[in-house]
């Protein structure tokens, strides 16, 4: 058997060698000639699955290693009976904590602002919940969901944005449909929301219109934005660029948490396909000790909100990340293949916070002793 994989997917290499024959190729540059003869394919967002590249492929599954996957023409792989999947909910801890830790990093208290969020999949209700331990209020808005569940936890639009103070937006990428989501902050989205809010984009870049963001700024309307997804990545336009407070490059999901279980999930899915017995319950053992120091010891004295802060920004200061794209922006594709070893909260231990910031940091998924 033979695997075609992206070279920079995580924890891969190793896994499948004892059973198949694999080949690493950057993503972008995994071409028809490497698939004819390839019975899988692993890959990330950088690939572009359709008939163009399997076409001509004895390719049976092909499984991505990520949230999204709208990189994969499903109905090409359908029309040539090919199983895939992606790996839902992989990486939502990891945006998760990258929005807890744009929310804290401007000095301003949480819990006098309401927090919007619009898309409640994996992602956007662990962002809720955060928003929630943090003391926000929290208003919802996802369509599909509202007309499965009915209306009653779910706001309208118009006035989510109306009441917002930080507006986030954690949408798939839907072209078509009763919800499309292209385009979905618009200039009559813009319109609506609360002068001097906050915008947060961490899903598709398409969701939103540069045009209408830029005039939205020019207006006052938004007073703080960010930005992790871009049209047409990783070429970003400069003016988008400067208009953006936080700008990072494609890597809120990017903690080696995430990583790999997106891994895991493609492994096994690879592997229950190709009849790999020995791999359909793999998962990813022995990660990486986190870059900064795991234990963090709270002052005694400090306050509910200084405490949590401390944390966060410790575990995670989503700054760091702002600074490199900015005095890089074309370094895009690098700095995504070369991301340094993030863990996630859960990785850290919190020593001497006050009752409310142990409960909180317990919520947002930190280890807590007295």
């Amino acid at each position: 058997m033979k695997i075609v994989a992206d070279d920079k997917i995580p924890f891969l290499r190793g896994v499948f060698e004892p059973f198949a024959e694999v080949v690493y190729r950057p993503g972008a540059a995994i071409a028809p000639a490497d698939t004819a003869d390839a019975d899988a394919l692993i890959v990330r967002t950088r690939t572009r699955c359709g008939a163009a590249l399997l076409g001509a492929s004895r390719v049976r599954c092909v499984a991505t290693a990520t949230i999204g996957f709208d990189h994969i023409d499903v109905p090409a792989l359908a029309a040539r009976g090919i199983a895939w999947s992606n790996a839902p909910g992989c990486n939502a801890e990891s945006v998760k904590n990258y929005i807890v830790s744009a929310l804290l990093s401007f000095g301003v208290d949480p819990r006098d602002r309401t927090l919007g969020v619009i898309g409640v999949g994996q992602v956007g209700r662990r962002v809720a919940a955060a928003g929630a331990a943090l003391g926000m209020r929290v208003l919802l808005n996802d369509p599909p969901r509202a007309e499965r569940e009915g209306a009653a936890q779910f706001t309208e639009l118009a006035d989510l944005l109306a009441n917002s103070d930080v507006v986030t937006l954690h949408v798939p990428l839907e072209r078509g449909g009763r919800h499309p989501t292209v385009h979905l902050a618009d200039g009559a989205f813009f319109r609506q929301m609360k002068r001097g809010a906050w915008f947060f984009n961490s899903c598709r870049g398409e969701a939103v219109d540069p045009a209408a963001f830029l005039a939205a700024r020019r207006e006052g309307r938004i007073a703080l934005a960010l930005m992790d997804v871009w049209p047409g990545e990783p070429d970003i336009a400069p003016e988008l660029l400067a208009a953006v407070e936080i700008a990072t490059a494609h890597i809120a999901g990017y903690s080696v948490d995430g990583k790999a279980n997106g891994t895991a999930a493609a492994v096994r899915f690879v592997a229950g396909r190709l009849g790999i017995a020995e791999l359909t319950d793999f998962t990813v053992r022995d990660l990486p000790p986190p870059v900064y120091p795991p234990e963090i010891v709270i002052p005694p004295g400090t306050d509910t909100l200084a405490a949590v802060r401390t944390a966060v920004l410790h575990a995670y200061d989503v700054r760091r990340d702002a600074a490199a794209l900015r005095c890089a922006p074309g370094d895009f594709e690098q700095l995504r293949g070369t991301y340094w070893k993030r863990r996630e909260f859960s990785a850290y231990t919190v020593f001497g916070a006050p009752p409310e910031a142990a409960e909180a940091l317990r919520d947002l998924g930190f280890q807590v002793r007295n």
